[in-house]
């Protein structure tokens, strides 16, 4: 018997494994196509360090000189030179030594680590031998990277310009056109301009002279205007020249200062709505059709078919909002005397009037009414002179 039921407990054993088999096989199934459905997400960050600024010029041919005398007196009370307010022409020829290539020169540097730093001026001369242990920044100048009297590297701007209209500029007005001298005409000018003064911002337009050799370039952001006057001084185009480029004079064209105003004032605008929230922002511009809804509905105050107007809506909203208690309820009768003007039949007969002012009384002021309307008053006309001038005879 026990070898008997040994003998079944092995065929039912063997009967099972296939069965047990194909569960297992099928549990496997489902969770591998549960894993091709819901595959796990994962977010992989890619940080790509920035690469440090490199030395422009070698360390060691770097000379300690004194500056160069710029001017004809030297003022010891500001300890620098005074009354060259004009380069000499001579001077002016001579090539730039070095020039910025922005590719391969930017990068950070310690001013990275202070906010509001200032741009390093030998950096866009191509001059620098530091590197990323420069003080200032190695890069070109954004839309924020904007001071007030100074410029992007630091320098104090002046009530005026100069009288050959070089050097930093003036805090009187926000010039963003380059002048640039001495251009060697060729047919494709424009377009050879556009792309050297291009390396240093975004140029919104360009105009060359070909009659005088001369261009004017219009930079979109007066950052980028004042590091390529640095940049492109004393440089060359395509061919051997040697560019003056100085601050543009005023356009006199009317529709040039309509143009610079209109820009003025959405730069205004484009900084006021970055300082409101967007949903603020959208209501005043009427771009929300919930919020002028809501805007029509309460500012009729509890009237059917009445809107406030725009300054009556927004002080009584002050108001309310100035209450602890929140928005009091509106009484549309109280409302209403406020917003129309009172019927004949509500206004009501003053005791002044019915007795009299002072000592007369209300018969007496009607008598006196109708006597100095019945008597006729005579024209006189009353010659007056021009007293102070003398101009009688005249």
């Amino acid at each position: 018997m026990t070898e008997i039921a040994s003998a079944l407990d092995v065929a039912l054993t063997e009967h099972s494994a296939p069965e047990l088999s194909l569960t297992h096989n099928a549990e496997n199934l489902d969770a591998e196509i549960t894993n091709e459905v819901n595959p796990k997400k994962t977010k992989k960050i890619i940080r790509r360090k920035r690469r440090p600024a490199r030395p422009q010029v070698d360390p060691s041919t770097v000379k300690s000189e004194p500056p160069p005398q710029t001017g004809t007196i030297f003022n010891i009370w500001f300890n620098k030179w005074s009354g060259g307010d004009r380069e000499d022409k001579y001077l002016s020829q001579t090539h730039a030594v070095g020039r910025c290539n922005v590719a391969l020169d930017s990068g950070y540097t310690r001013a990275d680590r202070t906010p509001g730093s200032y741009f390093c001026l030998f950096f866009a001369r191509g001059l620098c031998p530091k590197g990323h242990e420069c003080e200032y920044l190695h890069r070109l100048p954004g839309i924020h990277d904007h001071f007030t009297n100074i410029d992007v590297f630091g320098r104090d701007k002046h009530s005026d310009y100069r009288d050959d209209m070089g050097g930093v500029g003036s805090f009187m007005r926000q010039n963003r056109t380059l002048y640039v001298g001495r251009i060697h005409v060729t047919d494709d000018i424009e377009e050879i301009v556009a792309r050297h003064f291009a390396e240093w911002g975004d140029v919104e337009r360009t105009r060359v002279l070909t009659g005088r050799g001369v261009g004017f370039v219009t930079y979109a952001n007066e950052s980028n205007a004042q590091f390529a006057k640095e940049a492109m001084a004393h440089q060359s185009l395509d061919h051997e020249e040697i560019l003056n480029v100085r601050w543009a004079t005023m356009d006199p064209n009317p529709q040039a200062q309509k143009r610079e105003a209109h820009r003025i004032e959405e730069q205004a605008a484009e900084a006021v709505r970055r300082a409101l929230p967007d949903d603020f922002v959208r209501e005043l511009e009427g771009h929300d059709p919930e919020a002028k809804k809501r805007k029509k509905i309460e500012s009729g105050f509890g009237l059917t078919g009445y809107e406030a107007p725009d300054d009556i809506y927004y002080a009584q909203t002050k108001a309310f909002e100035k209450q602890p208690s929140g928005f009091p309820a509106l009484d549309p009768a109280h409302d209403r005397k406020l917003i129309e003007p009172p019927s004949p039949s509500q206004v009501e007969t003053s005791p002044e009037r019915t007795t009299g002012i002072g000592i007369l009384s209300t018969s007496t002021l009607t008598a006196l009414k109708g006597y100095s309307a019945g008597v006729e008053r005579p024209n006189i006309v009353v010659e007056r002179s021009l007293v102070g001038y003398g101009s009688d005879s005249d």
